[in-house]
């Protein structure tokens, strides 16, 4: 027995690895989690086409309460800025237990849809008036909770937020409840890191430029705390963002960020939406992820990234659910690809290359890029790494006569019937037959804590 006994085999028909589909794979998985060599006890056989898990980049997890509340014309200017306000308010009755149940909601609903992991980008830390709470970091323990109570694996990227815009003004009330002064936010860092484990990951988030002064940026990179771990930020995302950090700091968002900071492969530069040539390609060679969230960035109307020119100067990018508007890689992906088909009036934007699918460019290059920015061993079916997959429904209408040239671009392209039907994280099966283990439980919290907001 031994060794042997640890391990449990896992047959798949088809399974997706680096270099696209291999047949008659034995997956082994270890006690810890892992993937590793198979060994000679029996394998269980799990379905047709087996696929890695897609690592989320960005999330905002309170906001999936709020989803569908802001889609009443209230100005004749509507925008990012006006549902910002929205936002704001919604954010105020949030507390500890409230984002728990939101985030355990969150969490099971991406693990249905294909999400093995999420970068959770989070600034609710105080209380509603700024006031820290008696444990400073009690937010964040609600979502490393939830997390762990839906199964999903977390890189938990608390939140700088020191300013209200790029003049330095103070923060206005409702948004004092995001702030922090350097110390206190490497403070909080500390608190965090001893929760780390094979499941949650700590990183930094910056907010933005807009939100973190220059010095209090250095000062952040040079800690300890940042020398090993991912660093996220929101970049470039609106118009009026650009034209500010060009009034008063004499640059565009990226190209002050690129020319102020040691941009690299550990970073994250989420939507990096309004780009020049010229920041695109230096974007693309530091090695960074774009974190690219179509289905937000639509509903915001923020505008379109240049996805084609980013692709060819070898950029790596990534997506996410960010204000959860929906819950699913394969829309993002669908979105990536239908708005640039929108803007330039030809198909198949995202395969660079005669012959080249659209949907396993897009969904090789998320995988990629998400694991990256997540920084967990994640997004490949490789011994060593985290045994998270999706078994796709072989027997849905959408795959039926589809083989290993077509099955991806169907699963992405060819409709709307969830098609993931089995769901493993971490070595554990979290979802059987698109029914995830808890849901009944965490969905009666949600409902309860979501009917209490509305009524409060």
């Amino acid at each position: 027995m031994g060794d042997e006994a640890r391990i449990y085999n896992y047959s798949a028909a088809s399974s997706w690895h680096a270099d696209g589909w291999q047949s008659d794979v034995i997956l082994g998985v270890d006690v810890e989690g892992n993937l590793s060599a198979a060994t000679d006890v029996a394998p269980q056989s799990i379905g047709q086409w087996v696929l890695p898990g897609m690592p989320n980049l960005h999330s905002h997890a309170f906001q999936r309460a709020m989803a569908g509340l802001a889609e009443r014309r209230s100005r004749i200017d509507d925008s990012f800025w006006s549902w910002r306000e929205i936002m704001y308010g919604f954010a105020a009755a949030i507390s500890p237990e409230a984002l728990q149940a939101i985030a355990a909601q969150l969490y099971v609903e991406m693990l249905k849809a294909g999400y093995t992991q999420v970068c959770e980008f989070h600034y609710l830390h105080h209380q509603p008036d700024g006031a820290p709470y008696a444990q400073p970091e009690a937010m964040s323990l609600a979502l490393i909770e939830a997390a762990r109570e839906a199964g999903i694996a977390l890189t938990l990227l608390p939140v700088l937020y020191m300013s209200g815009g790029f003049d330095g003004r103070a923060l206005a009330p409702r948004q004092c409840r995001f702030g922090n002064s350097v110390d206190s936010y490497l403070r909080l860092l500390d608190s965090l890191q001893p929760y780390e484990n094979e499941q949650l990951r700590v990183g930094i988030a910056l907010h933005s430029l807009r939100a973190v002064p220059p010095d209090a940026m250095r000062e952040v990179l040079a800690s300890k705390a940042a020398q090993n771990c991912p660093i996220h930020i929101h970049v470039a995302e609106q118009i009026g963002e650009v034209q500010d950090c060009l009034a008063l700091r004499g640059a565009r968002p990226v190209e002050w960020l690129l020319d102020n900071a040691d941009v690299n492969a550990r970073w994250c530069l989420v939507h990096a939406t309004h780009l020049t040539d010229n920041e695109t390609s230096r974007l693309a060679s530091s090695g960074a992820v774009a974190g690219l969230c179509p289905t937000t960035e639509a509903n915001l109307g923020d505008g379109l990234f240049p996805l084609a020119d980013y692709l060819d100067a070898g950029g790596r990018l990534g997506i996410g659910s960010d204000s959860h508007i929906s819950i699913s890689p394969v829309e993002e992906l669908r979105w990536l690809e239908y708005g640039q088909r929108l803007v330039s009036r030809h198909r198949n934007i995202g395969a660079r290359r005669p012959g080249a699918s659209v949907g396993e460019t897009l969904w090789r290059a998320a995988l990629s890029g998400g694991a990256q920015a997540s920084g967990l061993p994640i997004g490949e079916l490789r011994n060593g790494a985290r045994a998270d997959l999706l078994v796709l429904d072989e027997n849905s209408p959408l795959l039926v006569a589809r083989d290993a040239s077509s099955v991806i671009d169907s699963f992405l392209f060819a409709g709307n019937t969830p098609l993931v039907r089995d769901v493993m994280c971490g070595g554990e099966w979290v979802v059987r037959d698109f029914q995830h283990r808890d849901e009944e439980r965490i969905a009666a919290r949600y409902r309860h804590t979501v009917t209490g907001l509305a009524a409060g």
